[in-house]
């Protein structure tokens, strides 16, 4: 064991053939009553190849870096349930009580997700807001009809959408990351300030819907209709906008920097303010579009 300038204890540890470096602090700090945190108190010999320099542990190193991870940052780390037993057995190895309860925490979770299948009815979905268990991550919900409900805040990352309806629905704030929603409808629906990054709207409905402040970072938008949407202050970064319907929408301050507009009917639309640079705009149409204030350096037009 060394010092460095922060007088930390350095350790390097040979787990079973693996070799990592760590501090005392680390192994200490977060489970002050497990094992490691007794081996390095001082309080017990331990064994440090004088040529090497390693402290060797008699175990296998294959899931070591996960106990490091969680010594230094409290993090459980996403495995499949084979690779968590096996974690797990390390954790009761080395007494790691905390690691161990946040495991069962994560299995859990993902039980009561495996629990909501593909048969999930609109009731079904509603008993669940009302029981407060609102996240759908990962979930196939194709088709459903979620029309007028109160979903706002609701966590849908990387759940199969595709044709469901949402029209009127109060979805503010709900998360859409990496979404497969192609042919969803959004007509009329509260999105405000809703997350879409790397979202599939392929063919989306979303007119008269409020997306103000929404992101849509890198969204496949292609041929979605945003007529008369709402989408001041949208984040539309290098999204891409191919054959998207946006006649008389209002994109007041939006950021597009970097999307795809090709064949995108712009007409009657408010871009005011809105983030055009070095924007392709040579085939979009712009007819009765409001440019004033717009960031157009660079644009193609």
């Amino acid at each position: 064991m060394t010092k460095d300038n922060n007088s930390s204890s350095l350790v390097r540890l040979n787990i079973g053939g693996k070799k990592f470096c760590t501090t005392i602090d680390t192994l200490t700090q977060r489970e002050p009553d497990s094992m490691l945190a007794a081996m390095f108190s001082g309080r017990h010999a331990i064994y440090e190849d004088p040529e090497k320099g390693y402290v060797f542990v008699d175990r296998d190193g294959k899931h070591f870096r996960h106990i490091l991870n969680w010594l230094r940052d409290g993090v459980v780390p996403t495995l499949t349930d084979v690779e968590y037993s096996e974690l797990i057995r390390e954790a009761e190895y080395y007494q790691l009580l905390g690691l161990i309860e946040g495991i069962n925490a994560a299995l859990n979770a993902r039980k009561e997700v495996d629990e909501l299948d593909s048969e999930l009815t609109r009731t079904d979905i509603i008993k669940c807001i009302q029981s407060k268990r609102v996240r759908f991550r990962g979930v196939n919900l194709t088709g459903l009809d979620l029309s007028k409900l109160d979903l706002s805040f609701v966590d849908f990352s990387y759940a199969c959408l595709k044709n469901v309806f949402f029209s009127r629905a109060n979805l503010q704030s709900a998360k859409f990351r990496n979404v497969d929603a192609e042919g969803s409808k959004f007509f009329n629906a509260t999105l405000r300030e809703c997350e879409f990054t790397d979202a599939n709207l392929r063919g989306a409905v979303l007119a008269g819907a409020n997306l103000q402040s929404a992101n849509l970072q890198d969204a496949c938008l292609i041929g979605c209709s945003f007529c008369g949407a709402d989408l001041r202050t949208a984040h539309l970064q290098t999204a891409d906008l191919t054959n998207a319907n946006l006649e008389g929408a209002n994109l007041e301050g939006a950021n597009l920097k970097g999307a795809k507009l090709n064949n995108a009917n712009l007409k009657g639309a408010n871009l005011q303010r809105a983030y055009l640079r070095q924007v392709n705009l040579q085939n979009a149409h712009l007819e009765d579009a409001k440019l004033d204030g717009a960031n157009l350096v660079g644009a193609i037009r």
